[in-house]
């Protein structure tokens, strides 16, 4: 099979990912394919530090504004949609950069065996805990309905397997039963150079506290405002990074200085998670962008780009 090359750009919040795919696209003459799972979102744009219009137009750009705030979108939405776009261009001959920090979403595109094993979500695993503890019964009796088939291959009273069934089907909106057999058919059509970004600790929370100065300054409490007012409800996407925490304050529930105190720390914390993540892919090519400048960063990844391309 011939597999279809993809340059794939990954690393941490605020880690400075975007300009750079930016200038990697120009000279690739490459579309750029988002991979975050809140960029999706339309009207969620300061608060996922989303492209700009002028910056879209530089460059032709995939997978940005696909649904609204209160629409469900998961995993395996992403991947369709991805894999779409990736077979236009491979008609088209022209190169995918797939670029964002959403690991699980990179890795579903891409390799497609680690839907299984992904990591614990600790909202949603704690929910799963604490109804164990409840009503044990009910998590057997609802794996039952959403995935019959590992229902029927695990005790009732497994509990801990039964919370890590439902886990995933909560995450990514399939039953882990199938997201196995696909593991076990599958044959990635892809061929990925995986590249990461990464700086020094410091730098990188420092570029983090920044980025939340820059969101407050381009208006992040209006947006949320905005947000809540059109989707009262708060579905799922506003309980995102950089939204929940301005929500609290708009609630009364903190003040704007509590609020950004969390919101940093929040990042931080995410940022870590993050590198986690991706740390675990041994094929990625990293790169620390404390003390390389932009120049020699961009000519390196172009060089390993042209020798893994074959031109």
């Amino acid at each position: 099979m011939n597999r279809q090359k993809v340059l794939v750009l990954v690393g941490p919040t605020a880690v400075g990912k975007t300009e750079l795919s930016l200038c990697l696209a120009q000279e690739l003459a490459a579309e750029i394919i988002s991979a975050d799972s809140m960029q999706v979102y339309r009207g969620m744009d300061i608060g996922t530090a989303k492209p700009t219009p002028k910056e879209r137009q530089r460059v032709p750009h995939h997978l940005l504004d696909v649904v609204d705030p209160d629409e469900s979108f998961n995993v395996a939405d992403y991947v369709d949609l991805a894999a779409a776009v990736l077979r236009r261009l491979q008609v088209k001959g022209t190169t995918p950069l797939l670029t964002g920090g959403t690991g699980l979403y990179v890795d579903a595109l891409l390799e497609g065996f680690l839907f299984p094993d992904t990591p614990a979500d600790p909202r949603i695993r704690k929910e799963l805990e604490e109804q164990a503890r409840e009503d044990p019964s009910s998590l057997y009796a609802e794996l039952q309905q959403v995935d019959p088939a590992s229902a029927m291959r695990l005790h009732p009273n497994d509990l801990r397997r039964i919370i890590r069934a439902l886990e995933v089907y909560r995450r990514t909106g399939e039953p882990i039963s199938a997201l196995q057999q696909k593991r076990a058919q599958h044959q990635s059509p892809y061929d990925p150079l995986y590249i990461g970004l990464t700086r020094d600790r410091g730098e990188l929370y420092e570029r983090i506290n920044r980025r939340v100065d820059l969101m407050l300054e381009a208006g992040l409490v209006q947006e949320v405002a905005g947000l809540l007012e059109k989707y009262p409800h708060q579905p799922t996407a506003l309980q995102a990074l950089g939204y929940k925490e301005i929500a609290s304050f708009l609630r009364g529930e903190v003040t704007l200085a509590e609020a950004v105190d969390t919101l940093r720390r929040d990042t931080r914390r995410y940022a870590k998670r993050q590198l986690s993540w991706f740390r675990r892919n041994k094929r990625i090519f990293w790169f620390n962008r404390t003390g390389l400048t932009e120049s020699q960063l961009l000519a390196d990844i172009l060089q390993l780009w042209r020798d893994f391309a074959g031109y």
